[in-house]
């Protein structure tokens, strides 16, 4: 190799050092051991970062509430599963993946997870059960990215808050040939869960 290639090459994989991370695609690999501005989460999709917003005090009120009322529900009803708003990631696709505002998953699980290096995140074969998003300022991230990533995925259930339009939508059965089915409830009404029977919102 003479010295113009290797001064090329050298070049080269420099300026891909250098890159800023919303310009250079991630593997799945990079993204767990990545480590950005402090106090950024950031999610991954097709390999490209996704800097999270910061939570409103709304936003975090609703999570804390969701993650109490499961809680009680898991303990009163004996299931081995935990409900956390942590920053749990899920893995949605190859070089995907997405933190939830409130993740549920066994308790089995939940223990591998906490105590792995770099990012805690979800595996292909790591499945929650049910994963919730609050919406904020961009509700097509939600309604409509977020929706298909877990439907492929097959998250068992997605639950869609809405504070604005006051509404909560859950969908579920993502191996219907269709996709996931939903039902909306609005603050008047119970919101039924398609695995938790005895559940009851609010």
């Amino acid at each position: 190799m003479t010295q113009a290639v290797v001064s090329e090459v050298t070049a080269k994989a420099a300026q891909e050092k250098e890159s800023p991370p919303s310009e250079r695609l991630f593997t799945f690999a990079e993204y767990l051991e990545y480590e950005g501005e402090p106090d950024v989460l950031y999610e991954l999709c097709r390999g490209k970062l996704i800097p999270m917003s910061a939570a409103t005090h709304l936003h975090t009120k609703i999570c804390k509430f969701l993650v109490y009322k499961l809680q009680r529900y898991f303990v009163d009803q004996n299931l081995d599963l935990v409900a956390n708003s942590l920053a749990t990631g899920v893995r949605t696709e190859e070089n995907s993946s997405r933190i939830p505002d409130v993740v549920v998953c066994s308790q089995t699980v939940w223990e591998q997870v906490e105590h792995r290096p770099g990012a805690g995140v979800l595996d292909f074969a790591e499945k929650p059960i049910l994963v919730v998003e609050v919406v904020s300022s961009n509700a097509r991230d939600d309604y409509v990215t977020k929706r298909y990533e877990y439907e492929i995925a097959e998250i068992p259930e997605y639950w869609i808050v809405d504070p604005q339009k006051k509404r909560v939508r859950v969908l579920a059965n993502p191996s219907k040939v269709e996709g996931y089915s939903f039902v909306d409830f609005t603050e008047e009404q119970s919101i039924v869960s398609s695995q938790f029977e005895q559940l009851v919102y609010p």
